[in-house]
């Protein structure tokens, strides 16, 4: 093989070799891309599995007064609240997320109502979420740890009173029924007989 032979080989391997490189690099910048895509549309941790909530749950997941929420039921037609039995508003969980896009448009953003109301209409998927009020996520994080230590002092409790009566034997039998029920049981399950008779005793 000649030289020029020889150059020809190693620049088609060198391009081949880089070819790959970047098709490699290419595909986790794709990767990224989708797995950013569904984090976005997976929708906001809002401490709760809830599919609706009254007005004073969303004044506080939002971080605003309850007469905002009104007035932005006024200006924002996408926002319908049903009404409850009792005539109460209760949103679903869609609504709570278009108050929070809300928020950051107006807040966050600094648009105004008309501005806002025109991102939501064009765009009202793509526009982004203000996080929910730090006040209301600390608020359910302390009661779910309030949930979790009455489950652990109920189950030390039981723990304590479980050892305490086999600890005692008076208190056990006590708990079974007393000394014949014991006997009973014991008799049931065939076990009674060896513990009645005396062993090592030639008879009289």
């Amino acid at each position: 093989m000649s030289g020029a032979d020889e150059d020809a080989g190693q620049t088609s391997r060198r391009k081949a070799g880089d070819g790959a490189a970047s098709e490699g690099q290419a595909k986790p910048t794709r990767t990224r891309a989708r797995a950013k895509k569904v984090s976005a549309t997976a929708g906001p941790d809002l401490g709760s599995d809830k599919l609706y909530f009254k007005i004073g749950e969303v004044a506080q997941i939002v971080g605003v007064p309850a007469y905002v929420l009104r007035y932005w039921e006024t200006e924002f037609k996408v926002i319908r609240p049903q009404k409850s039995r009792t005539q109460q508003r209760v949103y679903r969980r869609r609504d709570v997320e278009t108050l929070l896009k809300i928020k950051h448009l107006l807040y966050a953003k600094k648009f105004t109502i008309a501005g806002a109301r025109q991102q939501l209409r064009l765009g009202g998927d793509a526009v982004e979420m203000a996080p929910p009020s730090s006040r209301y996520l600390a608020s359910q994080s302390l009661a779910a740890l309030r949930e979790s230590l009455d489950d652990l002092i109920a189950w030390v409790e039981n723990t304590e009173s479980t050892a305490n009566t086999a600890a005692d034997p008076v208190e056990f039998i006590r708990t079974r029924g007393g000394a014949r029920a014991l006997i009973d049981e014991a008799a049931a399950a065939g076990e009674a007989q060896p513990l009645l008779q005396r062993t090592g005793r030639e008879p009289l």
